[in-house]
């Protein structure tokens, strides 16, 4: 998340949400798997390592405690104790040690099958994790409302960073701020707002979304500070087919009061060659154009204080 991270968000801009969970219930070995997938790349390796080695370093002590019960395994040594465990749990099997008692070869029976039923979750673990596809998508840091055929107009853009197109691409758009009910009690309120084009057979390339601010919008006569008084962010998701991945991809962000930007418009990321091809500039894809009347909401609520 770029920037300092603002207490008020209940969403931040990933569309994941920044709401703490405190006195929740403790987690079982049923939410295991998806703490898994859902975990920090890193700390997920660490798990993977940690568990591995600390497998063969308990089957190393077993062994050491069996006697001599490993050929060619000098007496007491964890170091050879411990590679014989890396051969078994991986069945490599270079002859060099081999069990010769009862309880070693019982050993080695239950650190094979520990081994092939952990190589398996290992592997569709990571499988998993690695194989989930992403929708390349770009979503402009601002949020603008000016006019557009003359009517107040709610916009941002977003684009496809690949060359892979996306089809039966679809947006939803939903408001979420705190309002007052009937009885004085503050409550947070969804409301979805309605785009001028919600869905596009094919998306390639950009993307600008529009709401119109009309009688009909819940934004219709709010102001810069009415947004921030109401803490309000705008939800943003988007789904569709991927021609690379031949799958259903999704995307999301989340939009706070303080990246509206009033009386701004978006500069044009499309130019042309001289050879008359034309380009798609993403260094100017959040450049705003700045009219006299431009008020970021950021600056608004600073101006106040």
């Amino acid at each position: 998340m770029d920037g300092p991270v603002r207490p008020n968000r209940i969403m931040n801009i990933d569309g994941t949400t920044a709401v703490i969970r405190v006195n929740a219930r403790a987690a079982h070995l049923g939410d295991l798997y998806h703490w898994l997938l859902t975990t920090r790349r890193s700390v997920f390796a660490a798990v993977l390592i940690g568990s591995y080695l600390g497998l063969n370093s308990l089957f190393a002590l077993a062994y050491l405690a069996s006697g001599n019960g490993v050929e060619n395994v000098r007496p007491g040594s964890f170091e050879d104790a411990f590679f014989f465990s890396v051969q078994t749990m991986a069945t490599i099997g270079y002859g060099k040690m081999v069990p010769i008692s009862t309880l070693a070869n019982v050993l080695v029976t239950a650190e094979a099958g520990v081994g092939l039923f952990g190589i398996a979750m290992a592997a569709a673990l990571m499988f998993a994790r690695f194989t989930r596809p992403t929708a390349g998508i770009r979503f402009s840091r601002s949020m603008v409302i000016s006019k557009f055929d003359g009517v107040p107009t709610l916009m941002f853009r977003l684009a496809n960073e690949r060359n892979d197109q996306i089809h039966e691409a679809r947006l939803h758009m939903v408001l979420m701020r705190s309002e007052k009910t009937a009885e004085g009690q503050s409550f947070r309120r969804l409301h979805d707002l309605s785009l001028v084009r919600s869905f596009t057979p094919v998306f390639s390339l950009s993307w600008t979304v529009m709401h119109r601010v009309d009688e009909t919008s819940p934004l219709f006569g709010i102001a810069c500070q009415d947004l921030i008084d109401s803490q309000s962010e705008v939800m943003v998701l988007l789904s569709g087919h991927h021609q690379g991945f031949q799958q259903e991809v999704h995307a999301r962000y989340a939009y706070t009061a303080e990246d509206v930007v009033w009386g701004a418009q978006f500069a044009d990321i499309f130019r042309t060659l001289p050879d008359g091809r034309r380009v798609i500039d993403f260094a100017v894809f959040d450049v705003l154009l700045y009219p006299e009347d431009a008020v970021p909401a950021a600056l608004a609520a600073e101006q106040r204080s």
